[in-house]
């Protein structure tokens, strides 16, 4: 058989044992997701029920940062607020229904391992901050950046990963070989 023959052999044998939601870049993604997800909650059911963020804050941490407690019930700069229960499960299940296709991506796309960890990223973040909104009735943030009268948005470790996620996605754009691999070069 011929190099071409022999992948295209290899790919079928592949598409035979990869369903919808498993298949061989799965326990990467997974090996990404379940720790950013699990750490995330661990933090920060720790930063509310044992270190009692709520009745410290703001703890100074330095001249540009602090941590303090705030509970997000709207997307990205708590644009969209939803205050009643039934907007933080219409947000909750949109980040489940979203992470479940950046998962088929995952498990059904010709990508390489720099796409499959920043998915995996952003899929546990998704979900970690989806279950705040279902536990507390919104995200938990804690992180605040601020300086010279400048101050970042508030946020937590779950927005962190789904942020390395997205400039992990971003760099494998842009890098030549893939590029000339979408031109049909």
């Amino acid at each position: 058989m011929s190099e071409i023959e022999d992948r295209a052999a290899s790919d079928a044998d592949l598409g035979r044992r990869s369903g919808w939601l498993w298949g061989s870049h799965a326990p990467l993604g997974l090996a990404l997701l379940l720790p950013s997800l699990l750490i995330d909650q661990a933090h920060k059911w720790w930063m509310i029920h044992v270190y009692d963020i709520a009745a410290r804050q703001p703890v100074r941490i330095t001249s540009f940062f602090d941590l303090v407690f705030v509970k997000n019930t709207g997307i990205s700069y708590g644009m969209l607020s939803q205050d009643g229960h039934g907007g933080q499960w219409a947000l909750a299940g949109f980040a489940v229904l979203t992470s479940l296709g950046l998962w088929i991506w995952l498990v059904r796309g010709t990508i390489g391992p720099l796409v499959v960890a920043s998915l995996g990223l952003i899929i546990g973040g998704a979900l970690g901050n989806a279950l705040d909104r279902l536990i507390l009735g919104g995200v938990a943030d804690f992180f605040h950046f601020h300086a010279f009268g400048w101050s970042w948005y508030v946020f937590n470790i779950a927005d962190v990963a789904i942020v390395a996620g997205v400039l992990g996605l971003l760099y494998d754009s842009f890098r030549p070989n893939r590029n000339d691999a979408a031109k049909g070069s």
